[in-house]
């Protein structure tokens, strides 16, 4: 642990998913305000949205779990942030214990490298889900498809 200001709050990277997540899915703010009414018991106005997206407020388990699945995502993913490390009350946390609480562990799972496994499948994921790699292979598709089958060799 260390003092404050070397990182950015649990707040804040959860605002960062928030946004970053609401983009993929071509969301408004309004959009996802209104999403979050039907887990909560109202929706939330597009302030609220841009406020939790700022790091501005604390979310509550409720709060939490609604935006996940307004989100279609899962709620560690909310959690995930990039290399900085984590700001709590009490002072930061490196990004490697940080990134070690989003981890299920299980009473008998190793963890002889199945965390740095399942780490680096996630990251895997992020990128290949990226927009300009999905255009890449929707070109490739097109391309294989105007090319026709590849003639048998005999």
């Amino acid at each position: 642990m260390t003092g404050v200001g070397d990182g950015m709050r649990v707040e804040e990277a959860i605002g960062l998913q928030i946004a970053r997540l609401r983009a993929e899915r071509r969301m408004s703010l309004t959009e996802l305000g209104e999403a979050l009414g039907r887990y909560l018991d109202r929706p939330w106005s597009r302030q609220a949205v841009h406020q939790a997206e700022r790091g501005q407020r604390a979310f509550t388990a409720a709060e939490l779990t609604a935006l996940a699945l307004a989100l279609d995502t899962s709620v560690p993913a909310l959690f995930r942030a990039e290399d900085d490390r984590i700001e709590l009350p009490g002072g930061a946390v490196s990004p490697e214990e940080y990134r070690g609480i989003l981890l299920n562990r299980e009473r008998n799972t190793p963890l002889d490298g199945v965390e740095e496994l399942i780490i680096a499948l996630h990251d895997i994921g992020e990128v290949l889900s990226r927009p300009a790699l999905v255009r890449l292979a929707r070109i490739g598709e097109v391309a294989d498809q105007v090319a026709g089958p590849e003639p048998h060799r005999t």
